[in-house]
């Protein structure tokens, strides 16, 4: 059924409700670059650290019941940043670059149906 043993582990580790779906996409990355990819079909997401891109694809199909054509991820490292005199960081985490089909869009100011 499976050609390779990633695509299998990858379905077992999938999420196997809509619930969980949530867990893996944080929440949408609404900044001036994001808008501007927006023109270009892709959506930015922050997502859990341990997801994979499988993963994301299937959260992003199932929730927005759109057509993704590739998700492309990164870590990002936190800045560290001096407030008051003290030494701090920022959280590190993870994003993901959607890229869906064309003629597809998701109105993230509308929300989740």
């Amino acid at each position: 059924m499976f050609k390779s043993k990633k695509k299998k582990e990858a379905a077992q580790n999938a999420p196997a409700f809509k619930e969980a779906f949530y867990d893996v996409i944080s929440r949408p990355v609404i900044t001036e670059k994001a808008t501007m990819a927006s023109e270009q079909n892709k959506v930015i997401f922050r997502i859990r650290p341990d997801v994979t891109k499988a993963q994301v694809k299937e959260a992003v199909e199932a929730l927005f019941k759109v057509t993704v054509v590739s998700v492309n991820t990164l870590n990002v490292q936190g800045k560290t940043k001096i407030f008051r005199g003290a030494i701090g960081k920022r959280k590190d985490f993870k994003k993901a670059v959607v890229t869906l089909a064309k003629g597809q869009s998701i109105d993230l100011a509308s929300g989740v149906a």
